[in-house]
């Protein structure tokens, strides 16, 4: 059995996932980044190794990926974020054809191929707006925690219309609403419709194709799913480890790369005892 391991460093949270020659998932592993982001990515990677029930060694090759790739100092290789969350899309739903990837300070559209290359792709990486921090700063102006913010924005009769999604006046913005007696659903509501609306319209930049998958770490709260669904008109592909497919992602690429060698490896030694195909 060969055995290989994702390490997708977030500017949130850091996640490792290890998977078998199979493309089981047998060990995963999730903790905040912190500021020491390289000692994020080892533990996670050595958590993950432990929840498999296997030793370092037995891990073949391993990937890392997300914006502290380069901080997997253990790691075989780096591979882009966006490569890997179209591959471990494509791996959950083969049919994917449109990632919409939304982290802690970014948010991506994908457009994937067949075999889950990337055939183009757009970010938002300029402004937190449409991300998990300007979420987090809309909880946070109501009161709440992150997790409670999705749940309850579906509660919304009359949603608010926000003048900004400029995630450093969202506060501003929701305060002045709660001075109006609006309710915190119809605030959240209305924050979730248009981080939406934002998403949608920069991912129709590379082209929206059924089937669209949502990934990242905001892709957890139910109220941005039903309103990305409702601005688009149709059902996303939301996975139970839509948290883990920048990892998975970064596995699958370590797995081919660990196949890769362990048959050079054999055709090496072959050819060196005088053997021959």
């Amino acid at each position: 059995m060969i055995y290989a391991a994702g390490v997708d460093v977030g500017s949130t949270q850091t996640k490792a996932i290890i998977i078998n020659d199979r493309l089981e998932i047998v060990g995963r592993s999730l903790i905040d980044t912190g500021a020491n982001v390289t000692r994020a990515a080892e533990r996670t990677f050595a958590e993950a190794v432990l929840s498999a029930g296997l030793e370092r060694g037995d891990v073949a090759y391993v990937v890392g990926t997300g914006y502290g790739r380069y901080k997997v100092t253990f790691g075989d290789a780096q591979i882009t974020e966006i490569s890997c969350h179209a591959r471990g899309a494509s791996l959950l739903f083969p049919k994917t054809r449109t990632v919409i990837d939304m982290g802690g300070q970014d948010a991506k559209g994908i457009h994937v191929g067949e075999d889950g290359d990337v055939k183009d792709f757009v970010m938002n990486d300029k402004c937190a707006a449409g991300t998990g921090r300007f979420l987090a700063n809309a909880a946070e102006a109501v009161g709440l925690s992150l997790d409670e913010i999705g749940e309850l924005s579906l509660q919304a009769k009359i949603p608010v219309r926000l003048t900004t999604v400029c995630t450093v006046f969202v506060e501003s913005d929701i305060m002045s609403y709660l001075a109006q007696g609006k309710k915190i659903e119809d605030i959240l509501g209305g924050v979730h419709s248009a981080i939406a609306a934002r998403t949608i319209s920069l991912v129709r930049r590379v082209g929206i194709e059924e089937e669209v998958t949502f990934t990242g770490g905001v892709s957890r709260n139910i109220g941005m799913v039903r309103a990305l669904e409702e601005k688009l008109g149709m059902k996303l592909n939301v996975s139970p480890d839509a948290h883990f497919v920048g990892a998975l992602g970064a596995s699958i690429f370590a797995l081919e790369r660990a196949i890769k060698g362990a048959g050079d490896r054999q055709q090496a030694a072959g050819v060196g005892s005088g053997t021959t195909a």
